[in-house]
């Protein structure tokens, strides 16, 4: 086992959309328990820090707040007065070293089809983190961010996705939602049009986690909590592979 010196050393980027509206205007940002859940699974092992496009306070989907109002961990989440200070300071993505981070995870929401499957500087990010062999995550709309991000051969150019078992938030889930119209692209289709093997639970809204190497997605909110078992289970299995 490592010491958990050793352990708290271990540096978690959660990245978060800056985007506040949905191609038909409504409001959209991140989702709430796609980042408590995760972030309460982690935080007291691992050191967690925020990022965004934009940078500080990115907003937060305000349907998000009233379907888990009920949640106990998010309603901690918002009122943590740690949390508040590290969304309050979040970085501003394109000024982030994906080099000083373990472990990139993007939380979903809408927002990240909008903003972060097209920002370049997240694309770079993403790029950087895959050819460094560090641990790329994601749940619900969170893999939309890595659908602009590439292999860097000589010859040839794929997408990180191709031949990769991958999930995300499903067609039928979108269906469900009543929100197929307010994204530019649905996930599912997306991940299957650059080649991944996509996966999905049987029943929609059923918690399903996809690990493949170092990518590591979920399907759905009920997804975030196990995957981020997920990532401390790889993060254990590196520490253990570390010679003493």
């Amino acid at each position: 086992m490592s010491s958990p010196s050793h352990t708290n050393q271990t540096k978690i980027l959660f990245i978060l959309s800056s985007a506040n509206r949905t191609l038909t205007g409504e409001p959209t940002g991140w989702y709430l328990p796609e980042a408590a859940h995760p972030y309460y699974q982690l935080v007291s092992q691992y050191n967690i820090t925020f990022a965004a496009p934009l940078g500080p306070n990115p907003p937060l989907d305000p349907k998000s707040v009233e379907l888990f109002k009920e949640d106990a961990e998010s309603v901690k989440f918002l009122n943590d007065e740690v949390v508040k200070g590290k969304l309050a300071s979040a970085l501003v993505l394109k000024e982030v070293s994906v080099t000083e981070y373990d472990v990139i995870f993007y939380v979903g929401g809408h927002g990240p089809v909008i903003d972060l499957s097209v920002d370049q500087d997240n694309q770079k990010l993403v790029e950087d983190a895959w050819h460094k062999g560090k641990i790329i995550s994601a749940v619900c709309h969170g893999p939309a961010a890595l659908v602009s991000a590439e292999t860097r051969y000589i010859l040839t150019k794929n997408s990180i996705l191709k031949g990769k078992r991958v999930t995300g938030f499903s067609n039928v889930e979108e269906g469900l939602a009543g929100t197929t119209k307010t994204i530019p692209f649905l996930l599912e289709d997306r991940i299957k049009d650059l080649g991944g093997l996509y996966e999905k639970a049987e029943k929609p809204w059923d918690a399903h986690v996809v690990v493949d190497g170092n990518l590591i997605t979920g399907q759905n909110p009920a997804s975030a909590r196990p995957l981020a078992q997920a990532i401390a289970q790889e993060l254990a299995k590196r520490v253990k592979a570390v010679p003493a």
